[in-house]
């Protein structure tokens, strides 16, 4: 009797497959949320509006009266509130039975790269905004997000059921070859910020990188070899997309995104980099890597959603 009322206490902390879904898409938001906020830091100027760390300034934990300080210090609590969420998430997987060990081991690599940005945002500020540590912080925020991707369509895949790869080898291997571009991508995008004139100290003198005009040429022609990656891959799913309807759909909104990413980067370049369009831009960049972490990976682990007939 004693073993059994252990057994069915044990069970009821156990958190369902289902339920951690709902954790890990909370923390993909979230993920992505912090990405946008830090970015509105830097493109309003914010990034010394507090001096002090984890408090706004010495002696006043909260911010004054001035909107860059409300900027910089919303942006920590966001941060805050993101680390408690992927903390969550993580100690969930251990009470959900039905995830695999690789599940659980990647649900605390990414609250380890989240929690991670909290003293990465203090050198921030201790090295008076010193371009290779911003970028870093916006790197990792990018990397800790396709993690929490991943994850949360591991566990859709443990709900609804999983498939067998529905394109050949040699299309997975591209699609890791494209990711290696976006990554390209990506960096060259923050190198190019680094060179712009969005510093994020305000009247503060930051250094930066180099000129932008090299930086930005080197920024598209990491955009045209990501872009032809994708179209090459699109074209081969809609010769075959009765194969897989939903894996072309999947494709095709990440074509869409990335063609607006595309045209706001130019208007942006030509306007002379407005910051709320260099901010839609940074939010554009994070959904476009979200979609294509999600991409590749249904490309070699399927949910069986992704199976025509299979709902």
């Amino acid at each position: 009797m004693a073993v059994d009322t252990t057994s069915a206490k044990a069970r009821s902390f156990e958190l369902s497959a289902a339920a951690f879904l709902r954790l890990a898409l909370a923390s993909v938001s979230a993920l992505w949320l912090i990405v946008v906020t830090g970015a509105a830091v830097r493109l309003t100027d914010s990034g010394l509006g507090c001096r002090h760390w984890p408090g706004c300034e010495r002696g006043h934990p909260l911010p004054a009266k001035d909107y860059h300080a409300f900027i910089e210090f919303g942006n920590r609590v966001v941060g805050g509130v993101t680390i408690v969420l992927v903390l969550l998430t993580a100690l969930a997987a251990l009470r959900a039975p039905e995830l695999s060990r690789g599940a659980r081991r990647l649900a605390f690599g990414v609250f380890a790269g989240t929690l991670a940005q909290a003293p990465l945002g203090y050198l921030a500020v201790k090295t008076d905004l010193r371009w290779p540590v911003v970028a870093s912080h916006l790197l990792l925020s990018m990397i800790v997000l396709g993690g929490a991707v991943v994850l949360a369509l591991d566990v859709f895949a443990v709900v609804r059921g999983r498939a067998e790869p529905l394109v050949p080898l040699e299309l997975r291997r591209l699609g890791l070859v494209v990711a290696a571009a976006a990554l390209a991508l990506l960096v060259t995008g923050t190198l190019a910020t680094a060179a712009g004139p969005h510093a994020g100290g305000g009247t503060e003198h930051v250094s930066r990188l180099w000129r932008l005009q090299p930086v930005i040429y080197v920024h598209a022609a990491a955009v045209a070899v990501f872009a032809v990656g994708i179209v090459f891959m699109l074209g081969y799913l809609a010769a075959r997309r009765e194969r897989s309807p939903r894996l072309f759909a999947l494709g095709a909104a990440l074509f869409v995104f990335l063609l607006v990413q595309m045209g706001l980067g130019e208007i942006q370049y030509r306007t002379h980099l407005p910051w709320g369009l260099v901010l839609a831009h940074v939010g554009l960049a994070a959904a476009v890597w979200a979609l294509l972490v999600a991409f590749v990976t249904v490309l070699w682990r399927p949910p069986a959603p992704f199976v025509p007939g299979r709902t």
